[in-house]
C-alpha cells in the first residue's frame, strides 16, 4: 500500500467506508515534504488497516475549505465518511503512528 494521490473527484469515495488517513499538503510545504515519507511508511505497516491519501491543498481548494485547513501539514482521520481526529503540523513517526493507532 502507498499514499494515493487524490482531487476533489474522488475525495467522497475515498473515505466513505471503513479507517481512511487524508494527508492535506502542498509542494512547497517543507513539513510537508518531511511528513511524506513518514506516511508512507505507516501506510505500508497499516496496510489493511487503514486507507491512505494525500490531497494537495493548492489543487483542491474547497476540500481545505470544506475542513477548514488553515495550516499544513494536516492530516484527518475519518470512519465511514466522518472526521474523526486531526493532527495538524509535523510530527515524528512515533507520535504519527499513536494517533492513527489510537483512532483504528
Amino acid at each position: 500500500m502507498s499514499v494515493k494521490q487524490i482531487g476533489n473527484a474522488e475525495f467522497a469515495d475515498a473515505i466513505s467506508s471503513g479507517i481512511t488517513v487524508v494527508d492535506f499538503n502542498a509542494t512547497w510545504c517543507g513539513p510537508c515534504r518531511m511528513l511524506g515519507p513518514v506516511l508512507e511508511e505507516l501506510s505500508e505497516e497499516l496496510e489493511g488497516k487503514a486507507s491512505f491519501y494525500a490531497v494537495d491543498v493548492d489543487d483542491n481548494p474547497e476540500l481545505a475549505q470544506t475542513y477548514g485547513i488553515a495550516s499544513i501539514p494536516y492530516v484527518a482521520v475519518f470512519k465511514d465518511g466522518q472526521k474523526v481526529d486531526e493532527q495538524i503540523g509535523f510530527v515524528p513517526k512515533p507520535a504519527l503512528s499513536a494517533f492513527i493507532t489510537r483512532n483504528l
